[in-house]
């Protein structure tokens, strides 16, 4: 004898199965979870292996983990790249000192902006920094740390344009951004590109 059909035939649960009027699904255990503004939330119990997983909640950043600036005169100290003949290469040394009173709690930024007919060619240090404004300018990014009486140094590759005349080279310079520092006036120095014939071999 033929079984008569139930008036109600069961939806269609989230991953494609069909659910039964009492809940339960042909492919895995399911559960009505929650009913939230009127409208029934299923939750896969179990199911197959692609079901979709909910996201893992990101954690929260605490502010109040964040270090405070601290007091830091970082000092951009002059140094002239060597010299170097039409076409060659030289490095330019971005040097900056911290003058205290205290260790560096923000990381700081080094700019380094090039003369007319020079070209920055790496690798520098250190590796990240990132050419700008089509290689007229390198930013390098120092952390946290540098401690009173300490320096560092990025270091710039360049290359001297083949037409270049011989003489110096102006218009360079190396400049220092910090939250630590709120003196600027002793971030920001030129440099000068002598440009000299090759040496006999």
């Amino acid at each position: 004898m033929e079984r008569r059909r139930s008036g109600h035939s069961g939806g269609v649960g989230a991953a494609g199965s069909r659910v039964g009027a009492d809940g339960s699904g042909t492919s895995g255990a399911w559960l009505i979870a929650a009913v939230a503004a009127g409208c029934a939330v299923a939750v896969l119990v179990s199911g197959p292996s692609w079901a979709l997983r909910r996201p893992e909640p990101r954690p929260a950043v605490d502010l109040s983990a964040m270090a405070a600036p601290s007091r830091s005169d970082l000092e951009v100290v002059r140094l002239d790249p060597d010299a170097a003949p039409p076409g060659g290469t030289t490095t330019v040394h971005a040097f900056v000192a911290n003058r205290g009173p205290e260790t560096t709690a923000s990381p700081f930024t080094v700019v380094v902006t090039l003369p007319r007919g020079v070209a920055p060619e790496g690798p520098y240090f250190p590796a990240d920094c990132e050419v700008l404004r089509g290689g007229h300018r390198v930013r390098c990014v120092f952390g946290p740390g540098l401690k009173e009486g300490r320096s560092a140094t990025a270091l710039v590759p360049v290359r001297l344009s083949p037409g270049l005349p011989l003489g110096a080279l102006t218009g360079g310079s190396v400049a220092v951004r910090s939250a630590d520092d709120p003196d600027e006036s002793n971030n920001r120095q030129p440099f000068d590109i002598k440009v000299v014939e090759t040496a006999a071999g």
